[in-house]
């Protein structure tokens, strides 16, 4: 029996799933993957989704380009970023529970689809950008540290 279309491409998600885990970030499509995958999760996640569907609304599209631009600039070195990320986050209704739920979700996310140096330098990117936020927010007291109670 042949299989469907979506079966064989659910198959050849699930083998490629399998093949990144072994790779690490290397390319422009390689951060496209990974920023889609997580903010797929964002975008439905109980706790981030209202805020990011509610700010972003109907602009995924050019929000994301901006994503990308941002994180091939950190990972790459490809400096097509141009911004401030830091005002546009100042003004978010956000708690610290926020950027431990955002940095879950990163982290898994990285974790399921790549390893290595680079896997790993995205992880520690995420970590530091998070701590820097939170703090500059007066989100985090001395002494406290993102991911612990």
């Amino acid at each position: 029996m042949r299989s469907s279309g979506s079966e064989l491409y659910k198959k050849t998600e699930e083998r490629r799933s399998v093949v990144r885990c072994e790779m690490d970030i290397a390319t422009s499509a390689d951060v496209a993957m990974l920023v889609d995958r997580f903010y797929g999760k964002v975008r439905v996640d109980a706790l981030l989704g209202p805020i990011f569907n509610n700010v972003v609304q109907d602009d995924w599209p050019a929000h994301m380009a901006t994503l990308y631009s941002f994180w091939e600039t950190m990972l790459l070195g490809t400096g097509t970023y141009r911004g401030a990320p830091f005002p546009k986050h100042a003004v978010l209704p956000v708690e610290k529970a926020h950027f431990d739920r955002w940095l879950e979700l990163f982290l898994a996310t990285v974790d399921e689809n790549f390893s290595g140096p680079k896997a790993d330098e995205a992880k520690g990117r995420a970590l530091s950008i998070a701590d820097t936020f939170a703090r500059r927010m007066g989100l985090l007291p001395p002494h406290t540290v993102l991911l612990q109670p």
